[in-house]
């Protein structure tokens, strides 16, 4: 009998969500039935819950993912573009597209498993798009790192401003350019050229068709992985993408 309860409970809520007009002909006495042998499942049963909600969630992830799938195939031409800044090797036969914010924590605490990761992996290419969503710092970090780029020092500045206070200040940028030997007048004028912030909102629109919700964000082949990971996670993704 606890086994029947136990499978009443976890299949009911999705019958009610899929036929709702079907339950609304119940009568108030099969309703009330219904009503208690849940009661009485989840009495005997606590897990019950737990293991429902995880049902729930893992299918709410799966469909999640098939839909970041579809909306990465759709923008794959968006997704890396001949001025994307790039690392690692701009051959390699997996690519790892990166969205990050210069003030996000999580994204500076990625700089180091991304450098491992791309200090074992050589075939492997790492596109960055700069997505300052995080306040107006983001946004002068990333027109900085985007006016460098045109100094052939994207790498360089960007690997300086990740390790300036998150609430980086232009005294600090420009100290930063300097210290890297960069012509700052010249960069200063970029980082106000509408191009730059045309990239950049590009960048913010493309997230956003792609269900990002927050950085970092890696796309690794065709599958979108939010939030920080570990070594061993990344290398999991990336072999998924090379051998799917």
């Amino acid at each position: 009998m606890n086994r029947l309860l136990r499978a009443a409970a976890l299949m009911l809520p999705a019958v009610l969500l899929a036929r709702t007009a079907d339950a609304a002909s119940f009568t108030q006495a099969q309703r009330d039935e219904i009503v208690a042998i849940v009661r009485d499942a989840l009495k005997t049963d606590p897990s019950i819950l737990r293991d429902a909600v995880v049902a729930y969630q893992t299918d709410e992830a799966a469909h999640n993912q098939e839909a970041a799938r579809a909306a990465i195939a759709g923008a794959r031409d968006e997704l890396v573009t001949p001025a994307d800044p790039v690392a690692g090797n701009p051959r390699g036969d997996v690519t790892i597209v990166e969205f990050f914010d210069t003030r996000c924590p999580y994204c500076r605490k990625m700089e180091s498993t991304m450098d491992s990761f791309l200090g074992q992996d050589k075939n492997v290419r790492l596109v960055y798009k700069d997505l300052p969503i995080l306040g107006p710092a983001s946004l002068l970090g990333s027109k900085a790192l985007l006016a460098a780029q045109r100094q052939d020092a994207y790498g360089k500045m960007r690997e300086a401003v990740m390790k300036l206070p998150p609430d980086t200040t232009l005294p600090q940028l420009e100290t930063a350019a300097r210290s890297l030997g960069l012509d700052w007048p010249r960069m200063a004028r970029d980082m106000e050229d509408p191009a730059i912030q045309a990239r950049l909102d590009a960048n913010i629109r493309l997230a956003h068709g792609l269900g990002i919700q927050g950085t970092p964000a890696l796309i690794v082949g065709d599958t979108l992985v939010p939030g920080a990971v570990e070594l061993a996670e990344l290398k999991t993704a990336v072999a998924a993408a090379r051998h799917p």
